[in-house]
């Protein structure tokens, strides 16, 4: 059985000799049966903030533009499969695309983070996350300037911000929160 590549290469050579000159790039892709299509990203999708199809508040532009109070290296985690079970540090249950879990020493638990490069993320749902997270778990791992971001359950649950692992994020502190961290619904409020 031949590989792809070499179909490709037996197709062009036959296709060359019929015709009396060059034959287009795009007529030979397009006659190739054996090219597959790559999706476009839509889960995660967008890096510039000029791409976000969400009207920012006051207080997210104010944060947007101002000098970040930390600057973390972004894991990701997830429930299950060897990623987190049951609840976070504080005894809650972690909340996907909200729960981060940091090293208390360098970033306070129960602090309200504003993550940039998260404004605009396009949730697995069709929702754009706006960029507001809750530092409300910790982890033996997670030691100085590093934060795991937690996805959701499973691994296909990491895909939405997949780009964000093992990037530099830019991290506002936007207050404090009492209690568990809230869900989607009310996040942002």
């Amino acid at each position: 059985m031949i590989g792809a590549s070499a179909a490709f290469a037996m197709f062009w050579a036959a296709l060359s000799s019929l015709s009396s000159g060059p034959v287009p790039y795009n007529v030979a892709v397009a006659a190739d049966e054996a090219r597959v299509e790559t999706p476009a990203a839509e889960i995660g999708s967008t890096d510039a903030l000029s791409e976000i199809p969400l009207a920012l508040s006051a207080d997210q532009v104010e944060l947007m533009a101002g000098d970040p109070d930390w600057r973390a290296s972004a894991r990701l985690y997830h429930a299950g499969g060897g990623g987190a079970t049951g609840n976070d540090s504080l005894g809650c249950r972690p909340i996907a695309m909200r729960t981060v879990a940091v090293d208390p020493r360098v970033i306070p638990r129960r602090t309200k983070l504003f993550i940039r490069e998260t404004v605009g993320l396009r949730m697995a749902d069709g929702s754009i996350h706006d960029g507001y997270w809750y530092a409300s778990d910790t982890g033996g791992a997670i030691k100085g300037q590093k934060i795991d971001l937690y996805t959701g359950n499973g691994r296909g649950s990491m895909a939405q911000a997949r780009r964000l692992n093992m990037r530099t994020l830019t991290i506002a502190d936007a207050g404090r929160f009492d209690g568990c961290p809230p869900a989607w619904e009310n996040a942002a409020n």
